[in-house]
């Protein structure tokens, strides 16, 4: 642009830059927010876009009534990735948590989500380890810090060997 040039007002930047984001995968509101506030690489370096809080605020409103975005959709699919990763239900907790999602809205597609935790840790230890499962207690302990680490509670842990 040149000197002469007026700039757009910040409302239609931010929306445009909400849009950008969200079109390549959906976003928490808490993302999209941290996105939207941080400032921007362009050729002269970084630059920040000047905006009152009130169109930060029409922005997030208008992408939510558009359902650009969507913290529910957000979530399930976010669940539904991890767990097809391998991850465990601790671990998908966390991950929900650092983007924003509430604990509530978490807890509660949780316990919707139709997975079955301990045939999931099943698959990663064997995948790991082999079938059958080790039966002696050095190597049990090797299967339950890694299934630990991937985030699945004990009793499921503990429900995998029992059976």
């Amino acid at each position: 642009m040149s000197e002469t040039t007026p700039r757009r007002p910040a409302y239609a930047r931010l929306l445009d830059r909400a849009i950008r984001i969200l079109a390549s995968r959906d976003h928490s509101e808490q993302e999209l927010r941290r996105k939207l506030v941080a400032p921007v690489m362009t050729k002269n370096g970084p630059e920040a876009i000047e905006f009152a809080e009130e169109d930060l605020e029409r922005v997030i409103a208008w992408c939510f009534e558009s359902n650009y975005l969507d913290d529910n959709r957000f979530a399930e699919r976010l669940i539904a990735s991890q767990s097809r990763k391998g991850y465990g239900p601790a671990r998908i907790r966390q991950t929900l948590s650092q983007k924003g999602i509430p604990r509530s809205l978490a807890e509660q597609l949780m316990r919707e989500c139709e997975i079955d935790w301990t045939e999931a840790a099943r698959e990663q230890a064997e995948r790991k380890y082999g079938d059958p499962l080790p039966t002696d207690f050095v190597q049990k302990v090797k299967v339950q810090r890694f299934l630990m680490y991937r985030g699945y509670l004990m009793e499921d842990i503990q429900a995998l060997f029992a059976k």
